[in-house]
This record gives structure tokens, C-alpha cells and sequence, in this order.
């Protein structure tokens, strides 16, 4: 009986799991357009992608428009993002998501809103309270959104909080992910020989796969952990004005993480991509201004042990999680000076008995919505550096051109003082004051590096450790990505005297990893030197003269991962046999040649062998790269159990790598996998040219299930083709025909 009653209630998904094929007009027809909450008409243009060019006669009118737009083409988006954000996912998956509720509502995303909310300008407020009326006016009356059927949701009111809480959510501290892998480890044989490891590496192990019943695997896909950047000063254009290209690095599920929008109203006149749920442009451009960024990867949080504070200082509360199909239940909750207790959570390691609090940045009220806001609005490369005194989370390496020809990076962050970090592993004394004093000071972005104006006419960000470029920075963090991607970038900057839009997209394609090359050849000299010769000399070949290159059809690329794959479990260090091969880039460069060099003659001719004997029957099985590194398209809804394969589009074969500029991350290669974190969207900007703005989305602009805008751009961005909006009136006329009017 409770069986069918579970299916029973899950009949009204069945619009999720086969949508009606709808067209653009016949959304466009849904969307509430009379008796809205605005002072005056908007116009809103649509091009044949279903982007939306908004014109507005005040700033919050802009912003009511805007809500209503993000409400209509991403309100399930929109819905679930809460849901995470607030701890509610039990509300729709049952008691299987109460243990991941309450380790989100022990982070609780939304513990600054009251204050930052307070703390709002007065414009900020009043955009923030249009925004929120247009997103609630679709939320309520409009058409319900496939997914809620199935996952059991209704419309609800959006509140500020809500979005403050998404926002907060969108900017977790990318560390976490290193941070809860090795609190496992703590304590075990080899940590400490591991922990050295790991810093001189500058990076973790991979993180846990995102279905693993832990806290790491739930946000592994949601935080902002990679990007590339770039921008060209005008003595290196083609144009002879300045240009930036900015392509981010996130989860390829879909709807895409962004929305891409154009937008002008008294204040702000600007077209760019923007966060489904928050009223600002993440990249973009205005008429003056162009930006991009990265995640700077910046240590934004540290894990205090609070197990010795007195009694005193815990104060706690309950929190009551409402389950689909069975009871509500309750969990503590408690707080401490550091923070909250982390290990209260059963989805957070760590020893028996041991209290962690996590002190995070994004727990103190500083507010990137006034910052993006007066960053969007900037008529000089010194205005947009001046809008990032309050922004906090996720610390950004923000890229900027301007009209005038400047080009600059600024480092946007909140980051406690720190003079150093510990070298005996990733968590603090709370008990003493050396450790917890930077907190006392923090750091903005005033504070931190800055570079403008390069004399090599050139800038590149890709996630690297800052010391790679600024002079003498403050300790910022652990972990960064190995310096590859933004070496290859730079050079291909460097390659031509003047560079143009066209190059710099083909850039963003890019899927040549210099060091794979290194280490190609690295391990060819130890094959060829095994006494007879190594074996499997055909397969070989194709490793010969290797650039590095992992397009699609390389079979070289193919030929290393298996090789690799066969190899790194067997050069575990001594003791470490429990932890698990380390896979990430950084330790692949640092350490496997050298590794290598240190085995005794024997054994390295016995793994060595071993390895390239296993992996020849794999390498017989398959022609190229592509043939086992695919990109699938799926919405989200691929992760539930038995139903996923409903939401899956299909498969294709794609190249890049780890990090390579065109990033398409992957594990060990052992045959067929799906690559799920990479390059999922691109835009590039000419200042020459107001209407040189281009960008493509992995998937579509609309989020409807079903809809012709849902996945159309995929051709696009794997043909390296882009969308252009413009800000000339006349051209946004001209290639945005479809017209609707909002009126009061």
C-alpha cells in the first residue's frame, strides 16, 4: 500500500518525464505581461535563443522585469537552488536527504542576511525589493514548472533572504572540498607525510564523486571552482581598442548556471551573464566596462577545533526538517565564536568525540549584490575596482577592460589576516589566540593584489597560485590549479602581434596541456630504458612527438591516460595504501617522475611493465580521446534514482582535459566516462565595438523542459559559435524581432 501511494504520488511528474516539445512563442505567450507590478511599460526583445533584451524606464522597473524574466525561464532552477540553500531537500526527496538538511542548515547560508539586508544603500533595496516582486509575481501566477510535480513542490513565495541565501550558496569556498576529504584522513598512518604532499603539490585529492552520501559530494558541483580569463590591452588588438574573453568552469548539468541577459534602463545599460535567482551580471559589458573572472581559490574558511571551549561558549538550537512521505524530524544545531559545529552532521568527518567549527567568510555581512551593481553601472576600469570593497564570496580574480585602453585584475575577497598556514594539517586550536586572531582583521579587496595596465599588453587568469604574478601578496591559500592553463594561455596571447575576437574564442577552445607533454616523454625514457626494451612498442608510437594536444581524435591523449590510469594506484607513498591514488593535475606534475625516479631499479621495471602491459588490450578497444571522454547533456533530474535516465539528451565525444584551457575534468581513464565539470560557458568582448559581444551556453537559455530553447545552444558551443548581444539600439532591434510589452 505505501508503495503505491508513493506512486501515486509521483503521477504528476509525469510532465517531467515527457515534456510537451514547446516553441518560443508559445513561452513567450506564458509570461505574465498585464497588471504587474511596474510604474510604466517595459519593452522586452527576444532573439531566436530565447535572450531577452529588456528596456525599462527606471531602474526598478529594470529590476521587476528582470524578476519576471528569471522567475519565467529558470523559476524550477530557481526553486531547487532554495532548496538547497535553505536544508529543505528532504521536503522533496524524503528522509534519505535529512542528513545532508542538516549539515546545510549547521552551514546555514543565509546567517548574514539580516544584517546585509540592513546594511543595503538605498538603491540596492529598492532593486533587490523589485527584482523579488517581479520573481514572486511568475512564481505565483504563472505556469508551474515541470519538475515540481515530481519532486513534490508547490509555488512559494521567494524571500530576501532566500536569495541572499542562494547567493552565499553560489559562493561556498571551493577548499571545503579538500578540507572535508582530509579530515578523514587525520590521524591515520601517513597523514603527515600526505599533508606535505599535498602542499607542495598545491592541491588535494580529487574530491568525492558528487553521489557520495557526503557534505563535498553535494556542493562539489554547485561552488564556483574554476574559470579562465583573459584580456588584451590595445597595443596587442587587432581593433586597436581593448578586449576581454572570460569562459567559467562549472557543473554540465542542465539548465545552465547562467543566464544570459541584455538590459537598459536610466543606470544600467549592459548585456551579460547573470546568476538564475540574483539581480547582477556575473560577466559582462556596458558601453565603457567590460569584465570576467576566476575563482581565486582563496582559503575564505578555517576548520577550529572547538572540542575544549568551555560550555560558555556553544549556544544551540533545533531545527525542525520536514520529510516527503514520513514525519518531521529534529536536529541540533550549534554555534560556537569560530562558527558552527560542522561535525554535528553525520555527512562531515571527523573523530570520535572531536567538536569542528568552520569560520567562513561568507558568514560575516559583506555584500556582493551592492558591488556587482555598481560594477555593472562603472565608466572606468577605476570605478569598477572601486565597486569591490564589500564582496566577499567566492573570492574572484576579476579581469577588467575599458574604453580608455586600460586593462587590470583586482583580487575580490574577504580573507582573515593570516601570516601563514599550518604545516601539520588543516585545522586549528581554537582554544588558541595565535589562530584565531586574523579573524579579528580581515582583509578586502583594497588589501590585496592588484595589477593594471602589464607592460606585455596581456593578462591571464586561470585559477593559478597568485604568487605567479603578484609581488609579494599576503598568504591567501592551499590550493590552487597547477600553472598549465594559464602558461598555454598566455602564449597563445603572445603568439600574435594583434589578436581579434575570433582568437580569443578559439582560445577558449584550446585542449593542448604543455606538461602532458613533459610527462609523456618522461615516462618514454623510463620505457625505453627497461632492460629489453618495453613492451607494447606499436602502441607506443602514438605517445611519440606528443604536443600535449587532447583533441577529440588524438590517440596519444587515450594512449597516456591509460598508461597513467595502470600506473598512479601503484605508486601510492608508503602507508597510504587507504587514501587512494592521487589524480589531481598538480600532483600528477609534481610528483609522478619524480616518484618514478625513486623506486628501485626492480620495482620500477615491474610497475612499469605492469602498467603498459594493462593498458594495450583497453587502448585496443578504442580508436581516440573522444571515444571514452564524453560530455553528456542531462538535466539535473539524471540523479534520481531509477528516473535519471529519463532526463538524459544524449552523448557526444569531446577533448580537453584536466587543465587544458577548454577544461573537461575527469578522473583516472579506464574506459567510457562522462565528463560532469568544464567549460560550460564563453564570452568574449571587443571595446572597439559596442556590439562586439559574443557568448554561448552549454545547454539553452530556458530551463522549461521541453522547450525548442532548452538545449539549443549546445551546437553552438561545440562548433565554437556564439551569440551576439549587442548594446546599439538599432542592431538590438534588428536581431531581437519578438516583442513583448509589460505593462502596469
Amino acid at each position: 500500500m505505501s508503495l503505491a501511494l508513493a506512486m501515486l504520488a509521483l503521477l504528476p511528474g509525469c510532465g517531467a518525464l515527457a515534456p510537451r516539445p514547446t516553441s518560443i512563442d508559445q513561452r513567450l505567450a506564458t509570461l505574465p505581461q498585464e497588471g504587474l507590478g511596474l510604474a510604466g511599460p517595459v519593452t522586452i526583445r527576444w532573439n531566436e535563443h530565447l535572450v531577452p533584451w529588456i528596456e525599462a524606464g527606471s531602474d526598478t522597473d529594470l529590476a521587476y522585469a528582470l524578476g519576471l524574466v528569471h522567475g519565467h525561464l529558470r523559476g524550477g532552477q530557481i526553486a531547487l537552488l532554495r532548496m538547497v540553500a535553505r536544508g529543505r531537500l528532504s521536503e522533496m526527496a524524503g528522509p534519505l536527504a535529512r542528513d545532508y538538511d542538516h549539515a546545510l542548515r549547521i552551514l546555514d547560508f543565509a546567517h548574514a542576511a539580516p544584517e546585509i539586508e540592513r546594511r543595503w544603500p538605498p538603491e540596492t533595496r529598492a532593486f533587490m525589493t523589485a527584482f523579488l516582486a517581479g520573481l514572486n509575481r511568475v512564481t505565483l501566477d504563472g505556469p508551474r514548472p515541470p519538475e515540481f510535480g515530481l519532486l513534490g513542490l508547490r509555488p512559494e513565495p521567494f524571500t530576501t533572504t532566500d536569495l541572499l541565501a542562494i547567493g552565499r550558496l553560489a559562493g561556498t569556498d571551493v577548499n571545503w572540498l579538500s578540507y572535508f576529504s582530509l579530515l578523514a584522513e587525520r590521524g591515520k598512518p601517513g597523514f603527515a607525510a600526505a599533508w606535505r604532499r599535498t602542499l607542495e603539490a598545491g592541491a588535494n585529492l580529487t574530491p568525492p564523486a558528487p553521489r557520495e552520501a557526503n557534505l563535498p559530494g553535494l556542493l562539489a558541483g554547485l561552488s564556483r571552482a574554476g574559470s579562465n580569463a583573459v584580456a588584451v590591452a590595445p597595443t596587442h588588438s587587432a581593433s586597436g581598442a581593448a578586449m576581454l574573453a572570460s569562459d567559467p568552469h562549472l557543473g554540465l548539468s542542465l539548465p545552465n548556471l547562467w543566464l544570459l541577459v541584455g538590459m537598459r534602463s536610466p543606470s544600467f545599460h549592459a548585456v551579460g551573464m547573470m546568476v538564475p535567482g540574483l539581480p547582477i551580471i556575473g560577466l559582462g559589458r556596458n558601453p565603457d566596462v567590460a569584465w570576467g573572472g576566476t575563482n581565486l581559490r582563496a582559503a575564505s574558511s578555517d576548520l577550529f577545533d572547538v572540542s575544549r571551549l568551555p560550555p560558555g561558549a556553544f549556544t544551540e538550537s533545533e531545527a525542525t526538517i520536514r520529510q516527503r512521505f514520513w514525519f518531521p524530524t529534529t536536529r541540533r544545531v550549534r554555534m560556537t565564536p569560530q562558527g558552527p559545529v560542522l561535525t554535528d552532521a553525520s555527512v562531515v568527518p571527523g573523530r570520535p568525540g572531536e567538536a569542528l567549527a568552520l569560520r567562513w567568510a561568507g558568514q560575516e555581512p559583506a555584500d556582493e549584490i551592492t558591488s556587482l551593481l555598481r560594477a555593472a553601472r562603472a565608466r572606468s576600469g577605476a570605478e569598477f575596482r572601486a565597486s569591490f570593497g564589500s564582496f566577499a564570496v567566492s573570492p574572484q580574480n576579476f579581469l577588467y577592460a575599458d574604453r580608455a585602453g586600460t586593462i587590470g585584475r583586482l583580487t575580490a575577497a574577504i580573507l582573515p589576516s593570516r601570516t601563514g598556514f599550518p604545516a601539520e594539517g588543516p585545522v586549528l586550536d581554537a582554544t588558541n589566540p595565535a589562530a584565531t586572531a586574523p579573524w579579528a582583521r580581515l582583509l578586502h579587496a583594497g588589501d590585496l593584489p592588484a595589477l593594471e595596465n602589464p607592460p606585455d599588453g596581456v593578462l591571464a587568469s586561470a585559477n593559478e597560485n597568485p604568487d605567479l604574478w603578484a609581488r609579494q601578496p599576503p598568504p591567501v591559500g592551499y590550493f590552487f590549479s597547477d600553472g598549465d592553463r594559464v602558461a598555454r594561455l598566455r602564449a597563445l596571447l603572445l603568439a600574435r602581434p594583434k589578436l581579434t575576437p575570433e582568437d580569443l574564442a578559439m582560445l577558449q577552445r584550446d585542449t593542448l596541456a604543455p606538461k602532458a607533454a613533459v610527462l609523456a616523454k618522461g615516462l618514454l625514457a623510463h620505457l625505453d630504458a627497461l632492460p629489453g626494451g618495453p613492451p607494447e612498442p606499436a602502441l607506443l608510437a602514438a605517445l611519440r612527438g606528443w604536443d600535449g594536444d587532447y583533441a577529440a581524435d588524438s590517440r596519444a591523449a587515450l594512449v597516456f591516460e591509460l598508461i597513467l590510469a595502470r600506473l598512479l594506484p601503484t605508486l601510492l607513498p608508503e602507508g597510504r595504501s587507504g587514501r587512494g591514488p592521487e589524480t589531481g593535475w598538480n600532483f600528477i606534475t609534481t610528483f609522478l617522475l619524480r616518484d618514478l625516479d625513486a623506486l628501485p631499479e626492480a620495482r620500477r621495471t615491474e610497475l612499469l611493465r605492469r602498467a603498459l602491459t594493462e593498458a594495450a588490450p583497453l587502448a585496443g578497444r578504442y580508436r581516440n580521446w573522444g571515444d571514452v571522454h564524453r560530455l553528456r547533456a542531462a538535466h539535473w533530474l539524471v540523479n534520481l534514482p531509477v528516473l535519471g535516465r529519463a532526463f538524459v539528451l544524449g552523448d557526444m565525444p569531446v577533448g580537453g582535459s584536466r587543465e587544458t584551457p577548454m577544461k573537461t575534468g575527469h578522473g583516472l581513464v579506464g574506459g567510457p566516462h562522462e565528463v560532469s565539470f568544464g567549460s560550460m560557458a564563453r564570452y568574449v568582448s571587443d571595446l572597439g565595438d559596442p556590439d562586439s559581444n559574443w557568448f554561448t551556453l552549454f545547454g539553452g537559455q530556458d530551463g522549461w523542459l521541453g522547450s525548442a530553447a532548452f538545449a539549443d545552444q549546445i551546437p553552438l558551443w561545440r562548433e565554437g559559435r556564439s551569440i551576439r548581444l549587442p548594446l546599439r539600439p538599432t542592431t538590438v532591434a534588428a536581431e531581437f524581432p519578438r516583442v513583448t510589452v509589460l505593462r502596469p
